[in-house]
């Protein structure tokens, strides 16, 4: 493939030399930073570095086609692709490497993530939305191999759902065009080993969305060989069973050399005309591409690349055929393209001293400030000869970092725990505000701080009326998803049988009639693109709930869930979101795989995403009118045996709202408070009557919110009336019991009202068992709550409860 590298429009030569030049500069300074990048962490400035070098060429031809309102959704090998859209400057890309953590000099996540992340602002600084039409845009880079191909999908999916659904395009003119935007990924070549690349290329070809794949191909994943990697050692022959034809849609897909400049231009071009104008997706495979400085900072190529491939990496670098290509063409001279390269030298390098410096001088003057501190000290403190050196080892660093700070300064004031004087106070709160400043760069927006953030929205109860109908709980929640989708046209609901069906337990009955097959859809058996498809949909400005069949298979997209959606704002500095609703359902089906009750791995994995666990389905449709008021990303757990439990169908459904982060007291009791939720929750309420007949008065309490937990403290106030606790659920022990125990002792502080130890009860280590008598053997049943209380009371009042057994 050879093409001159002029568009379809007219240029002039003069024009058309200065856009090879300009391209070429971008190249040369991408290389630059590179070369320069890995000194400064073979120097010991930054931890570890990885970068792009040898792939320029191809980024820059994708560069020349991605337009205003775009995504792109790749991985840390593309910075010479954001040099090129003017969305990453050589400061920024050493603020990156030193991990500056300022949101306005280190742009993409505010020294949070390592370097060669990147991310556009989709939000302002007050959190809300920016016009993404009018810019281009990158989602957030996460660094687990293909972790970005799920999100990719959801992004491409936008652009479908606003081109097909007239009565979203019409309202949502900042988040897209008509459908006119294409969702741009890339990948290495040895990453398209992952099943998650596999996944999302399949659903890509069955939704038919506008997205480029763009795969990177050097020959190696990290030290290994393509031969270990793919079958055939080619990723584009593999996939020629996806390339579309007359009687079949699927991928276009272009193969090109990552050297070959003009075939490149022309290679993006067509992939951009397919992709924007045919809703088609693309498969760009760059092949020949090198890898001229190895995977990464932590070793070196040499060790496992031939001399005779060494030799090859060096005859066919991109930015070298670049070179001669422009001397053949006689697009420039020598000795223009010779200034070139020296101006690049020069910039990088006083990119690099004037990001140096906007990182240290900050960190110094915060250095300086503790000195004056800690010197006050020394002349009144008996101590001085301990404190001497600490402030000595301190001022002497050329380049101190601010856990040398805090670490002085904590240390000292060990040394003055029996001195009282000004000074000694006079620093304590120094440090004490000097520390929540520096906490804040590192901790906060995990959730959603704003005013928006779902805790701040006001519970509103269901009311009911004389009249109010006893239904199934899948008529409440069917109803309630009815009233949603009507009220908000950027509402859809996808997922395995949710279309035609109405789910597995009719809870979107007759929806997808009613609404179209864009808005409540179908999805194939594939758990980690349908939490992509809402990633990158929310990302969009769409309001999507994506459904995971039951609790069990939401382990398939745990991974996504945990390193992508959970950790978005935080690693973002709060300038991007995904409020993607995951509705899921669990608890107390029988059998190994669709009764699991994995809380505990939620809880641990899934920081930064709310986990509710609503009792009944009015619980659950309060829940998702409180979600759609908001904007953070939530998982929902309904009540797999509530569907076919009659509940009174309230009259204001549409507006009742259930509190995030509130329990609710289910019954007041004196005698132990018992906390529990979801299925289990009805266990504890009939376990109390058969409790009441032994003269124990137990106070029930319904968590509702795992994550946030009982934010007003409400547990506290109960275990000050009872003084004795007991947590319940279907968990394993030490899961969600032990999160919530956590929460209780170390946050609420309960003990100093307990007069009985804390105790839990759990189901048991393994996944339940099959039939009836599996799950009475495997989880808490009303006799195991019934007789753990009883032990519990009996423990108090031997005599007014003798042993039971």
């Amino acid at each position: 493939m050879q093409a001159e590298t002029a568009s379809s429009t007219s240029i002039s030569f003069e024009e058309y030399k200065n856009q090879v030049l300009e391209d070429y500069k971008i190249a040369l300074l991408s290389r630059e930073c590179s070369l320069l990048g890995r000194r400064e962490v073979l120097t010991g400035k930054s931890k570890f570095g990885i970068f792009g070098g040898g792939k320029e060429l191809p980024q820059i031809a994708m560069a020349r086609v991605f337009q205003n309102g775009d995504f792109r959704s790749g991985y840390y090998r593309d910075q010479t692709f954001m040099m090129a859209i003017e969305q990453y400057s050589i400061q920024e890309f050493f603020a990156g490497l030193y991990a500056h953590a300022d949101i306005e000099k280190e742009p993409f996540a505010a020294g949070r993530q390592m370097g060669g992340h990147f991310a556009t602002h989709s939000l302002n600084p007050d959190g809300s939305w920016k016009k993404l039409t009018a810019q281009k845009n990158s989602s957030s880079d996460i660094s687990c191999t293909a972790g970005q191909m799920p999100r990719l999908l959801g992004l491409a999916q936008a652009s479908k759902v606003y081109r097909g659904e007239k009565s979203v395009a019409s309202g949502y003119e900042d988040f897209s065009i008509q459908g006119n935007e294409v969702a741009w990924g890339t990948i290495g070549n040895a990453s398209t080993s992952e099943g998650l690349f596999w996944e999302t290329v399949n659903a890509g070809g069955v939704l038919q969305v506008p997205m480029v794949i763009s795969i990177w191909d050097d020959d190696y994943g990290i030290s290994v060989h393509s031969k270990h990697q793919t079958t055939k050692e080619d990723i584009s022959l593999i996939l020629e069973g996806f390339q579309r034809d007359d009687t079949h849609k699927g991928y276009e897909i272009i193969t090109v050399n990552g050297w070959d400049y003009p075939a490149l231009v022309t290679a993006y071009e067509k992939a951009n005309q397919v992709a924007r104008n045919e809703h088609v997706p693309v498969i760009v495979h760059v092949k020949e591409l090198t890898q001229p400085q190895g995977h990464s900072t932590s070793g070196s190529h040499e060790r496992y690349k031939s001399e005779e491939r060494l030799n090859w990496e060096r005859e066919y670098d991109c930015n070298k055929k670049f070179k001669d290509w422009i001397l053949d063409k006689k697009i420039a001279t020598h000795e223009e393209l010779l200034a070139l390269e020296k101006e690049a030298k020069k910039n990088v390098r006083q990119g690099k001293a004037q990001a140096w410096y906007e990182y240290t001088s900050k960190i110094k003057e915060e250095r300086n400030t503790a000195v004056t501190h800690l010197e006050a000290i020394l002349d009144k403190s008996e101590h001085r000869k301990f404190i001497v050196p600490l402030v000595q080892t301190l001022k002497a660093k050329e380049e101190p970092i601010r856990c040398d700070i805090i670490e002085t300064s904590r240390k000292t004031l060990r040394y003055l725990i029996h001195e009282d004087f000004s000074e000694k106070l006079g620093m304590q709160q120094w440090l004490h505000a000097y520390m929540k400043e520096v906490e804040a760069k590192y901790s906060t927006h995990l959730y959603n701080d704003y005013e928006s953030a779902a805790i701040h929205i006001k519970e509103v109860k269901p009311e009911y009326t004389a009249d109010s109908p006893e239904v199934d709980g899948r008529i409440i929640i069917r109803d309630n998803f009815d009233l949603l989708l009507e009220s908000q046209s950027n509402l859809l609901i996808f997922g395995e049988d949710s279309g035609k069906i109405g789910d597995v337990n009719q809870g979107l009955e007759g929806l997808q009639k009613k609404y179209g097959d864009i808005r409540v859809a179908d999805t194939g058996i594939r758990e980690p693109t349908i939490i992509g498809q809402g990633v990158g949909m929310a990302m969009r400005g769409l309001r999507p709930i994506a459904e995971i069949q039951y609790l069990d298979y939401i382990l398939y997209a745990l991974q996504i869930l945990s390193d992508d959606l959970a950790s978005l704002r935080y690693r973002t500095f709060a300038r991007q979101k995904a409020p993607v609703i995951v509705r899921t359902r669990g608890h107390r089906l029988e059998g190994i795989w669709h009764s699991g009750s994995q809380m505990g791995g939620l809880l641990s994995l899934l920081r930064g995403i709310l986990l509710l666990v609503p009792r009944n389905m009015v619980k659950a449709a309060g829940f998702y009118n409180t979600l759609l008021d908001s904007d953070e990303p939530a998982i929902v757990v309904e009540c797999l045996n509530g569907y076919r439990i009659k509940e009174q169908k309230p009259a204001n459904l549409s507006e009742i709202r259930t509190p995030i982060g509130v329990v609710e007291t289910v019954k007041e009791g004196s005698d132990i408070t018992l906390v529990s939720y979801g299925s289990t929750l009805r266990l504890v309420e009939e376990t109390a009557v058969e409790l009441q007949k032994v003269h124990i008065d137990v106070e029930i309490i319904d968590v509702q919110s795992l994550m946030p937990f009982d934010l007003n403290h409400d547990i506290l106030e109960s275990v000050k009336k009872t003084n004795r606790v007991l947590l319940i659920d279907e968990d394993v022990p030490g899961g969600a019991t032990g999160y919530m125990l956590h929460k209780l002792l170390d946050e609420q502080n309960i003990y100093s009202y307990l007069d009985s130890k804390p105790q839990t009860l759990t189901a048991k280590d393994h996944r339940p068992a099959f039939g009836t008598d599996g799950d009475y053997f495997s989880k808490p049943s009303t006799d195991d709550i019934f007789e753990k209380v009883y032990g519990i009371m009996h423990e108090v009042d031997p005599k007014k409860y003798p042993k039971l057994r």
